[in-house]
């Protein structure tokens, strides 16, 4: 018996309608796995001339994790760093921060990232608590209480009216972190806060990292394996901007650095 056409376009109808609705379904569920993540760097590449800086590194970020990102001097850890602040553009990839461009959205995601940069370049010449307030003005901060908190939490109240350029590397460090969590960040990203340090004010850091992470996302660099081993609790190692580990933190005492010179030769 032939199907007469009036039939067969209501078939076809329907059967358009159930196509649509499964990739409605797929797209919410891609979607919401997408958001999941605070951060996303998919095939990212970046090149300084014929130099691979970073080679197709792709990896996701979610709250609550302190990533330990290691690797030797020149592996690509800063510049990995900076793409994803949105300070360098990818030669190829894409990165996306709580699911939006960095560099096209910058505006919009600044706010969302409190960064320590290796240098962490203060003025020297401004007092802790003058330095503080204009950052926090300059996020847009008006609560005066939560420079106040910041400033407890990172136990510099002793030295608010201190110079910055009298302080201590160690308080210095802690000053620097205080500007980084004005304005409530959700992700911390900690170029080697604790180089030059001594072990006392290392401790004192890394206090504070795992403090604030409760709530936040962190990634932070070190050549510090030990401090990997007591605050992370994922693992990210490069070597010549290429991606040769990802994964949990090692548990055992002393097993990071054996993975880490394992992997990097």
């Amino acid at each position: 018996m032939l199907m007469q056409p009036a039939t067969e376009h209501i078939i076809k109808r329907k059967s358009m309608v159930v196509a649509k609705m499964v990739d409605v379904v797929k797209n919410k569920s891609n979607d919401s796995a997408h958001t999941n993540h605070m951060i996303s760097l998919i095939h990212i590449i970046k090149k300084f001339g014929q130099t691979d800086a970073v080679n197709d590194i792709s990896f996701q970020a979610k709250k609550g994790e302190i990533i330990g990102f290691l690797g030797p001097n020149g592996a690509g850890k800063t510049t990995t760093m900076r793409l994803i602040l949105g300070l360098l553009k990818p030669t190829s990839g894409s990165i996306t921060v709580q699911t939006v461009d960095p560099i096209k959205h910058r505006l919009d995601v600044l706010p969302q990232i409190g960064y320590l940069p290796e240098n962490n370049p203060l003025y020297g010449e401004m007092k802790v608590r003058e330095y503080l307030d204009f950052i926090a003005q300059m996020k847009s901060v008006v609560n005066q209480s939560e420079i106040d908190e910041i400033i407890a939490q990172v136990s510099i109240d002793d030295k608010s009216e201190s110079k910055i350029d009298e302080l201590s590397r160690g308080y210095k460090q802690r000053v620097g972190l205080a500007a980084a969590l004005l304005g409530d960040p959700t992700l911390l990203i900690l170029d080697e806060p604790t180089s030059g340090l001594d072990p006392l004010e290392q401790d004192k850091i890394k206090a504070l990292i795992k403090k604030v992470a409760k709530k936040k996302m962190v990634i932070f660099s070190t050549h510090i394996l030990s401090e990997v081993e007591d605050i992370a609790n994922r693992l990210i190692i490069i070597n010549r901007g290429e991606m040769v580990y990802d994964g949990k933190k090692p548990a055992r005492k002393g097993s990071v650095e054996k993975l880490f010179k394992k992997l990097v030769k």
